[in-house]
């Protein structure tokens, strides 16, 4: 069998929200230790702990991702991985099914219109992010993915004219 099979992984840049975010639950775990003590005492603390394992388990590590690229002939799945340990399939879809892929900001992409816009790319201002217009659930989809140059040979494969580099 001829399958092409590739896989890429690309690290998000940090949002400018992230490391405030991490400060104002720290500040708010600590307020509930402190301030809550004159009120229900001990139990505050508890709180505060409980508030910790889950800022610890579930709001931080969404805070530190990578995306992975993973493209078997003309099947390209998007998976996010959490702090290098837990992993999400985030999106499945058949590359033939778009209509065009091109690069963002590219005037080929100002005819379409999506109703909704994915951002699986790395935020990175010198990346060179590729628009993948595609019809889902009955609504126009605009997915944004960073394929290096490999990736874009064996989408490219695919693709033929619907595929654009410019």
């Amino acid at each position: 069998m001829n399958d092409a099979l590739y896989e890429q992984l690309i690290s998000r840049r940090p949002k400018p929200y992230d490391l405030p975010l991490r400060i104002l639950i720290v500040i708010l775990i600590a307020a509930v230790a402190v301030l809550g003590m004159p009120f229900i005492g001990f139990l505050s603390f508890m709180i505060a702990v409980i508030l910790a394992i889950v800022a610890y388990y579930f709001i931080f590590p969404k805070l530190n991702v990578e995306y992975e690229y993973i493209i078997l002939n003309h099947d390209l799945q998007i998976d996010a991985i959490y702090n290098k340990a837990k992993r999400k399939r985030l999106r499945a879809l058949d590359i033939q099914a778009a209509e065009i892929i091109a690069p963002k900001g590219s005037p080929r992409l100002n005819s379409y219109r999506p109703d909704k816009v994915y951002d699986y790319s790395s935020g990175n201002p010198s990346g060179r992010p590729y628009a993948i217009m595609i019809p889902m659930d009955q609504k126009n989809v605009c997915i944004y993915i960073e394929p290096d140059a490999k990736m874009v040979d064996h989408m490219k494969q695919w693709m033929g004219m619907k595929m654009y580099q410019d």
